[in-house]
């Protein structure tokens, strides 16, 4: 622990400094299904992860410094970089050991496991480090956007090594799922995405039932572009997919609920509509809850935006409908994380549609990996600019005093 307090003094230590000069080595879902399915050996894992997770962290690390002082000193976000900085020096251990030695393949998993369970809280503890700032310092539009465009990047980053944890774990660690025999580590190569669609709309409409007096219902509907009479199937992560699918859901309900209750008729349906082309799988979940404002959609992304009342962190008997409001921008991670995207398209008075867009192909699906380079450092540095667009004034012009005299 003396090596760890003078670590995190030091500016940037050299071993973070070393590691952060890699670039990180996208995998395909493919390759993770192929590496699993056909020669999965822990010993080749071992040598490429004992590389690979570092070389990430590092590059996280290293944008962490250049955030403001202010957020930096945040409790929060000290707590946060002391549990990097740990996993980072648990990691290193490993680079003088070979994995001919059966206990040290051992010590690797657990210590994967033990870095796993330490980064669980990452994300609230983070977002309550962005509450602690904004309640100090306020709000501050150059700020936020550095803010934004640096979790995005560390959240992504957080989404890979887990990735990479738990397929190492679920393939050598002999705590294979067994509800899901044929996975291939967190990996479905046969992912049936209207029965995913159904768990996530099952699990929101519980959650929304202990805190309305009702839900809506959803119908589903599916297009097979290429195959007409299948079922839509796709190679790639239930977990990442009924995150984001139980998201868009629960927001539905909650805007369909909060603006239908008490009426006779009962709740407009969610609906439901996989389609699969041949590069794209598309969800569209659409609801009649009112609907945004289109000056309000990209706020719904932005991590210093949430008008969600702060959560405790302190874990409780049910889970709110808002969070800390990083329920939307996470989801969209996920989707960009394999190349894919989030998309939310509304009619204010009416509705919300929202798309989940995935490649159809794993070979196409690779990882969307953040790098620290000197394009990123550049971002940090950037001084605000004027705007070169016009903006509206706050009180219209009396147009009157511009008439020509007669």
């Amino acid at each position: 622990m003396r090596l760890l307090g003078s670590l995190l003094k030091n500016p940037i230590p050299k071993q973070i400094e070393y590691y952060s000069r890699f670039s990180p080595s996208p995998l395909s879902i493919k390759q993770f299904l192929d590496f699993g399915r056909e020669n999965a050996c822990e010993k080749t894992s071992f040598m490429f992860l004992r590389k690979e997770l570092p070389v990430r962290l590092a590059n996280t690390m290293r944008e962490v410094n250049l955030l403001p002082d202010n957020l930096l000193s945040r409790p929060s976000v000290q707590l946060v970089q002391t549990w990097y900085m740990q996993s980072f020096l648990e990691l290193l251990e490993f680079q003088s050991k070979g994995p001919e030695d059966a206990r040290v393949l051992d010590d690797f998993l657990e210590s994967l496991v033990n870095i796993r369970n330490r980064h669980n809280d990452v994300v609230p503890t983070m977002a309550q480090g962005v509450i602690e700032y904004k309640e100090k310092y306020g709000f501050d539009p150059f700020i936020s956007s550095n803010i934004q465009y640096f979790l995005d990047r560390f959240y992504t980053n957080r989404i890979s090594f887990r990735m990479l944890i738990n397929q190492h774990t679920l393939l050598f660690g002999g705590d294979t799922n067994p509800a899901h025999p044929k996975h291939i580590g967190s990996i479905d190569p046969n992912c049936n995405v209207a029965d995913v669609v159904k768990d996530a709309f099952e699990t929101a409409k519980m959650l929304c039932e202990q805190y309305y007096t009702g839900s809506p219902d959803v119908e589903i509907n599916e297009f097979n572009a290429k195959a007409p009479t299948k079922p839509i199937q796709v190679v790639y992560i239930p977990s990442h997919l009924f995150h984001m699918l139980f998201e868009l859901f629960k927001n539905s309900m909650r805007a369909t609920v909060e603006l239908h209750e008490g009426r006779m008729e009962g709740y407009p349906p969610i609906k439901a509509l996989v389609t699969l082309g041949k590069e794209d799988l598309s969800i569209k979940i659409s609801d009649k809850g009112g609907g945004v404002p289109l000056r309000k959609i990209e706020r719904l992304f932005n991590y210093m935006y949430s008008t969600a009342p702060s959560p405790s962190l302190e874990p409780s008997r049910a889970a709110p409908l808002a969070g800390f409001g990083y329920g939307l921008p996470i989801s969209r991670l996920y989707a960009r994380y394999f190349q894919g995207d989030l998309k939310l398209y509304s009619m204010e008075g009416l509705g919300t549609d929202a798309v989940i867009y995935l490649k159809a192909l794993s070979s196409e699906s690779f990882e969307r990996l953040p790098v620290f380079n000197k394009s990123a450092w550049r971002h940090y540095q950037t001084s605000p600019e004027a705007d070169d667009w016009s903006n509206p004034s706050s009180e219209p012009r009396d147009a009157s005093k511009y008439k020509a005299n007669r």
